[in-house]
């Protein structure tokens, strides 16, 4: 590890930027669970030196990665696409769908009604946030925020980890105010990318978007934040029985330009423009 020029503040301002940093992503998910059940004391939280990206690495409850690169369970690892907003596609890592999000497109007519505001809320990249000389968020303005959720939605948690931080500074800096003390903050790599590593331990006011799927486990968690797209790219249980657990993503694909045809369920079949295109004009031509 390095010596980190950030703070605890910082770190917060980095959580809660990623709305305003990226508009798409392309990336390997990989989740983790306990160990503890084999005595281990999980796994680490990257693929080994020398393995590839969703290789042996990743193992269920009660197993130990073999050694010799045995293929990772693809429950557990997936290929991702997201857009924002709210469009995902998810495949296994040899190409079998999952799922995809369909009706990306709809509008609401004259006839849409709703018990509430929030469905006319602008989107995160239509409002401007209060910013810190860096560039990071330090209050987030009302929008209509949320990412396109998968399986327990700890994925949709980890694109915008904003409950490490809560959506402003708290108003008095007092001992456990905020919704997660920080501590060990470096800066590191992770895959080739410029990550903020630092030790979370949540407190009493942390609210996880998810109720079945925190960023932070009970006691003590590692945490990564891409210092490009304010994405958790990794995360790690490291006490009691939840140690080892947790997830990291391989960022393969920033901004990249994605079709709707990705994620619709029926594919618009488009064509493309640079096959060439045969004309059968008949016997007679």
């Amino acid at each position: 590890m390095s010596a980190s020029p950030f703070t605890a503040d910082t770190f917060r301002h980095l959580a809660r930027s990623s709305p305003w940093r990226w508009q798409s992503l392309r990336f390997e998910l990989h989740r983790k669970f306990p160990t503890a059940s084999d005595g281990g004391s999980g796994n680490s939280w990257v693929p080994a030196a020398g393995a590839v990206a969703g290789s042996a690495n990743v193992v269920g409850p009660g197993k130990r990665a073999r050694a010799g690169g045995e293929s990772a369970d693809p429950t557990l690892s997936m290929n991702c696409w997201v857009r924002r907003p709210g469009a995902l596609r998810v495949e296994t890592l040899e190409g079998k769908l999952l799922a995809s999000t369909t009706k990306i497109n709809e509008s609401r007519d004259a006839l849409f009604i709703s018990g509430n505001r929030k469905p006319w809320l602008l989107p995160p990249s239509l409002v401007n946030p209060v910013k810190d000389s860096d560039g990071f968020v330090v209050r987030r303005p009302e929008a209509l925020y949320g990412e396109p959720a998968y399986g327990s939605g700890r994925t949709a948690a980890a694109l915008d980890p904003v409950e490490l931080a809560g959506e402003r500074p708290v108003p008095l800096e007092a001992p456990f105010a905020n919704v997660a003390e920080i501590a060990d903050i470096a800066m590191l790599t992770h895959h080739g990318r410029a990550v903020v590593e630092a030790v979370l331990t949540p407190n009493s006011s942390y609210r996880p978007v998810f109720a079945d799927a925190p960023l932070l486990f009970p006691g003590r968690t590692a945490i990564r934040i891409d210092l490009e797209t304010g994405v958790c790219v990794a995360s790690q249980s490291l006490d009691g029985e939840t140690a080892g657990a947790g997830h990291w993503m391989v960022l393969l694909g920033i901004d990249e330009y994605m079709l709707d045809d990705l994620f619709e369920e029926v594919s618009m079949g488009l064509t493309d423009v640079r096959a060439h295109i045969p004309w059968d004009l008949g016997p007679t031509s």
